[in-house]
């Protein structure tokens, strides 16, 4: 069993001893500052920086945990306040435990007359009406349920979920349950699996074992996380911590009996396993495989899916009436940019890493699809694109966190997850942080700008600061001040800039060579009316029976001469197809069979140590399970009942259609690369900031997307992602009830919101294929430098 060198007080009592310690107040700190050396600061740190205070005695691993226990007792609550039908106060509720104190919930509330218009004519299914309900992990304590808003002003920005303190790192074992061993037996009352768990040290106690065993001189070859505090997103399993995916449910035992891989080597590599991040349940909630449960009540905007029923829902830092992003790896960028952990380990399947990092500004790496594994040991949303990301605040970080998650003898291989077995020629033989910084200048690189991810939508003015701002940056730094070649794709909403290179080959020529080989199935997609979703196509082939009691086509051409003559180039692809219109998919059944799995595993595993966990299917866990919204239970009840991983009411196979399209995707990328001599590709996030927390949701939040997001997660391609600026004012959308008054309908603004400094932030993505992130690194790493655009959030400065 794990012990620790001392004995250990209480954790109130630890962090409020620890409190009174001064980061520069020893004799070697004073030392260090009269050579002429600046004092260590921990806010905005890099790694090198960290080692090099810890090497000059400057600083101790005890203290850099403790002043980040501080800064989230400072800055991790609450942050948001309940929608009600009159706007009364609601009475004081019982929060969870976070850093030594429990959260404290607002008691007032807005009432949904002054949140969206005409509620008196509204007619639709009922509102979920915000509320405070005990949570399923803990009854004793109490959450946010229903509709919800910012606070403005915050000073909070609920980052982290649960942290790795004693006391307070479990729901089972929780308070005295928690006792460390030095101070006695468990009370009666314990579970038997508390015994086990209280063995394992807490962050602090890791930290004393690490600064007793090495000092100020660590050997950093063999521990190169030595000291850095990371946050992982909640369905990472962590043996020392709460993990349930984001969900809220009452398992039997609420920590797993083993490590997600990446934590392991993490641990082994000297880090600090120090919280989870909010992220949304199950990796965004998974999506309704539809069946007959319906939600009794509808909340009228999610925002982005970044909510956790368990620990709540985080906040932009530069504007906390805003959510922390689209996306659910919310809490793990958000985390980082805060100041509240160095690393944040977070999961992607759609856009669950890019848009935090984007919306708060911090660096991501996120490899290709599976260079480092993410489904053994975690809970996921779809396994075919399910893929872990690294956020730090600079990229160098991340690629010396990508090297640490190596195993000297397995190097990234999993053998819990089966998308890791893949060429190991696709991993670099070098280590990825010799290849940042390399370069001071780009010239003789080429790199292509993707304009499909930065025009306006018609007649959308909400798109228009950031991209505005971005094709500025693109040229100015990367062109003018680099000296890259820069290369731009074609396309009819965008306006072409004739002083920069023209593709030869753009996205949707390679699209329409490459889609009768790879994916001709794509041509045939209708619309959820049934209508052609390339009308072009539709008009010109002969009608061929498509779908049973549905026909395709109205003109006199035979399909596959069409496709023959646009490979060809002989005649024009449909106008529309572009890699926005194929990102589409149909839905995926894996979500049902990754559950049971996970859960199975799960069981098995404590099964082995002697304890016994019976939350080991759906039905079990719906049972158990609480959901903030209605349409989540609903959601999964239907999941609960499907028996069968394909899509049997649809020709188009969800599972198939991802294996199609991620083949499809990365040859065009290909096509675009090889015939047009490139580098690299670059490209914006999205043109749109990160909408009002429960306000109205911009175009691409929900439906179809507006630029090409998706493309990088369906591809499974590497993507590096960099801040790249601010904008200082913003266009809303709003609500307005629909005519027959059963919905409320986004409308976009005409008017733009002004945002206090910085602004709101947008990044730049570089991308290129499997095995050439060494050249990514040094182009994306080379604009950081240049552009050093990052700029931590004004109103989570330093602690006094």
């Amino acid at each position: 069993m794990l012990m620790v060198c001392s004995a250990a007080p209480s954790a109130a009592a630890r962090i409020e001893t620890m409190n009174d310690m001064h980061v520069n107040a020893s004799p070697a700190a004073s030392g260090a500052q009269g050579k002429g050396q600046q004092a260590f600061r921990l806010e905005e740190a890099t790694i090198d920086e960290l080692h090099a205070a810890i090497k000059r005695g400057e600083i101790t691993v005890v203290q850099v945990v403790q002043r980040y226990i501080d800064r989230c007792r400072a800055f991790n609550g609450v942050s948001s306040m309940l929608v009600t039908e009159d706007g009364k106060p609601v009475p004081e509720a019982p929060g969870t435990v976070r850093a030594g104190a429990p959260l404290k919930f607002p008691t007032r509330t807005v009432a949904v007359g002054d949140y969206v218009p005409d509620y008196d004519r509204y007619k639709g299914v009922p509102l979920e009406f915000g509320r405070m309900e005990p949570t399923a992990s803990d009854p004793t304590v109490m959450q946010q349920y229903g509709m919800i808003v910012g606070i403005p002003n915050a000073g909070q920005v609920n980052a982290l979920s649960t942290l790795n303190i004693r006391g307070e790192r479990s729901t089972v074992c929780k308070g005295d349950f928690d006792r460390h061993p030095s101070l006695g037996p468990l009370p009666p009352e314990a579970p038997p699996m508390c015994e086990y768990f209280r063995h394992l040290p807490d962050a602090l106690e890791r930290a004393a074992e690490l600064d007793a065993k090495y000092g100020s001189n660590p050997d950093l070859e063999q521990m190169p996380m030595y000291g850095v505090v990371f946050s992982f997103k909640d369905p990472f399993d962590t043996k020392d911590m709460h993990s349930m995916g984001g969900a809220d449910a009452a398992y039997d035992i609420d920590v797993p009996a083993r490590d997600h891989i990446l934590v392991e080597q993490l641990r082994k590599k000297g880090a600090i396993i120090f919280a989870k991040s909010v992220s949304t349940e199950y990796n965004g909630r998974a999506g309704d495989p539809g069946g007959r449960h319906v939600p009794d009540k509808v909340l009228v905007s999610t925002l982005g899916y970044q909510r956790t029923t368990w620990g709540g829902n985080p906040s932009n830092p530069y504007d906390t009436t805003r959510s922390a992003s689209l996306g659910s790896s919310s809490g793990s960028a958000l985390s980082v940019s805060a100041n509240l952990c160095m690393i944040g380990l977070g999961e992607e399947t759609r856009a669950s890493t890019r848009g935090p990092a984007n919306h708060n500004s911090v660096a991501l790496i996120l490899p290709h699809k599976a260079l480092i594994g993410f489904d053994g040991g975690a809970i996921g949303a779809d396994i075919h694109n399910d893929r872990t990301g690294i956020h730090a605040r600079r990229i160098g970080d991340a690629a010396k966190v990508l090297d640490a998650l190596k195993d000297p003898e397995e190097g990234y291989y999993d053998p819990r997850d089966p998308f890791t077995t893949v060429p190991r020629s696709s991993a670099l033989s070098t280590p990825y942080a010799s290849h940042v910084y390399k370069s001071r200048s780009l010239k003789g690189k080429r790199i292509g700008i993707i304009r499909e991810s930065m025009f306006c939508p018609p007649g959308d003015v909400a798109a228009r600061p950031i991209t505005t701002a971005v094709a500025r940056e693109i040229k100015q730094v990367l062109g003018r001040q680099l000296g890259a070649t820069l290369v731009e794709s074609s396309h009819p909403n965008w306006t072409r800039d004739p002083e920069v290179e023209l593709m030869k080959v753009d996205f949707t020529k390679a699209l329409a060579r490459l889609i009768p080989v790879f994916m001709p199935d794509i041509l045939y997609r209708l619309t959820p009316a049934g209508e052609p979703v390339f009308p072009d196509f539709a008009a010109a082939i002969k009608r061929t029976e498509f779908q049973p009691g549905k026909f395709f086509g109205t003109g006199t051409m035979n399909p596959i001469d069409y496709m023959v003559e646009m490979a060809e180039g002989r005649i024009a692809p449909p106008a529309n197809l572009d890699i926005i219109t194929v990102q589409h998919q149909a839905d995926s059944m894996a979500f049902r069979y990754h559950i049971p799995q996970y859960l199975t595993r799960r069981a098995e595993d404590w099964k082995k140590l002697g304890f016994s966990e019976t939350v080991v299917d759906f039905a079990t866990l719906n049972a158990r399970s609480k959901f903030w919204g209605d349409d989540q239970r609903a959601a999964f009840k239907n999941w609960e009942e499907v028996v069968d991983m394909r899509n049997p009411l649809d020709e188009r196979q969800g599972v198939n259609e991802r294996l199609m399209l991620r083949e499809l995707l990365r040859r065009v990328d290909m096509m675009v690369i090889l015939e047009n001599h490139l580098d690299g590709l670059v490209r914006l996030h999205t043109p749109y900031p990160p909408g009002k927390i429960g306000g109205a949701p911009y175009p691409g939040v929900s439906g179809t997307p507006r630029n090409e997001s998706a493309y990088g997660p369906n591809a499974g391609l590497s993507e590096i992602l960099i801040p790249a600026g601010y904008v200082d004012e913003v266009y809303d959308y709003t609500f307005e009830l629909s005519a027959d008054g059963k919905r409320y309908v986004p409308q976009p603004a005409t008017t733009p919101t002004p945002v206090p400094p910085p602004g709101m932030p947008f990044s730049l993505v570089f991308r290129a294929e499997p095995g050439k992130e060494d050249v990514i690194l040094d182009i994306a790493s080379a604009y950081e430098a240049a552009s050093a655009r990052r700029v931590m959030p004004p109103s989570f400065g330093p602690l006094p």
